[in-house]
């Protein structure tokens, strides 16, 4: 049984209402009524992890706000999105993403920031390497997502990141619900 102070957090960029409707209408017209594959999260649910925790509990998260209020997050920027790919390659996709084109080294810079905070606070450090993406699908059992990728163009808006978000993730229902905890301004 879990207790009942754990929270499953992570910590994201999160985007701009305009880039949200933008990015649906864009895939909207580029997908001509057809539906992205695999299992896809709403718009609301959209963003950039920067750092997923998973389960702690309440002392490991006051000390990761504690760390993150004192990190040196750097100022704000720019982000321009890309195209499309996929994880761990597009002729065998589990994952369907949107990429970035544009203010990636600030956003690699915050995550190391992220990534050092987390670690302060208690957090094991994390293994994989920082690969800044919006997830649009999970895709079981894993398919060919090349035409796909092809077919749709980069997607031309772009957003003033200003601060980074921590959010809860309550699962149990399809789509997982991501609540706001705290947000942190850049700067």
């Amino acid at each position: 049984m879990e207790p009942h102070d754990t929270r499953r957090v992570f910590v994201a960029v999160d985007l701009t209402d305009d880039v949200r409707h933008g990015l649906a209408a864009h895939l909207d017209a580029a997908l001509d009524g057809d539906r992205l594959p695999g299992s896809t999260p709403p718009p609301v649910n959209w963003h950039l992890t920067l750092r997923f925790l998973g389960k702690i509990g309440q002392g490991a998260y006051e000390g990761l706000l504690a760390q993150l209020d004192q990190a040196d997050l750097g100022g704000p920027f720019d982000l321009q999105f890309g195209g499309l790919g996929a994880f761990p390659r597009p002729a065998r996709a589990t994952v369907l993403w949107l990429g970035t084109a544009g203010g990636t080294d600030e956003l690699a810079d915050l995550a190391i920031a992220v990534e050092e905070a987390a670690v302060r606070s208690g957090a094991m450090p994390e293994e994989r390497p920082f690969h800044p993406h919006v997830t649009l699908g999970r895709i079981r059992p894993p398919r060919d997502v090349r035409p796909l990728i092809e077919r749709v163009p980069p997607f031309p808006l772009s957003q003033r990141v200003e601060a980074i978000t921590v959010f809860e993730s309550h699962l149990g229902g399809a789509p997982a619900v991501y609540e706001i905890l705290e947000r942190f301004r850049l700067g």
